[in-house]
């Protein structure tokens, strides 16, 4: 498990205290790497990303104190929400209103929910590729494998494999087809 994936509640409490300095720095230490990257894919440039990743630790400063961490929720979708608000609050700082609908508010789609959501996706999608590895001889796997995660053409696999292009191809049906069926329901 990466130290992104979840946050020891006893941090947590620690930035709860005012005045735990060595809390605060573990905590920016941890975060301002998962930020700069989340925002830097949302498409901000370095400098834009920096200033709000910095705008982003000051907010958490004021709100951690009062967040209550509950074991069932997760302390990254929380940080995400947060994130993502400070991102809109700078599209609509950059955005002229006169664009706008009726109300005055510009409708500008979300560049770091967009990455975030993508990166999701991967990740899940990834991770149950490691799942179902074991449903499927290795040579099946390995050439699924390079054909869609390394991206290497479907001819270049059949050579490496010593199998036809059709063959990869259906190959590549049946892995995606259980791939689909385990992240049922998990898209959403």
């Amino acid at each position: 498990m990466s130290v992104h994936d979840s946050t020891s509640a006893s941090l947590l409490e620690r930035l709860k205290q005012r005045g735990d300095s060595a809390a605060w720095d573990r905590f920016v230490t941890l975060y301002t790497p998962l930020l700069y990257h989340w925002l830097r894919g949302s498409g901000l440039n370095e400098h834009d990303a920096a200033d709000l990743v910095q705008e982003i630790l000051a907010k958490l400063v004021v709100e951690l104190p009062s967040f209550d961490y509950e074991r069932n929720m997760s302390f990254h979708g929380w940080l995400r929400t947060v994130a993502l608000n400070c991102r809109r609050d700078l599209q609509k700082r950059k955005v002229p209103t006169n664009l706008g609908d009726a109300d005055g508010e510009a409708f500008v789609p979300d560049p770091l929910e967009a990455f975030i959501e993508r990166e999701y996706r991967d990740h899940l999608a990834i991770r149950a590729m490691h799942i179902i590895k074991s449903d499927f001889k290795p040579q099946t796997w390995q050439t699924v494998w390079d054909l869609v995660v390394e991206g290497k053409s479907a001819s270049e696999v059949a050579a490496s494999a010593g199998m036809t292009i059709e063959a990869v191809y259906a190959a590549k049906c049946r892995v995606l087809a259980r791939l689909r069926q385990e992240l049922q329901g998990m898209w959403c």
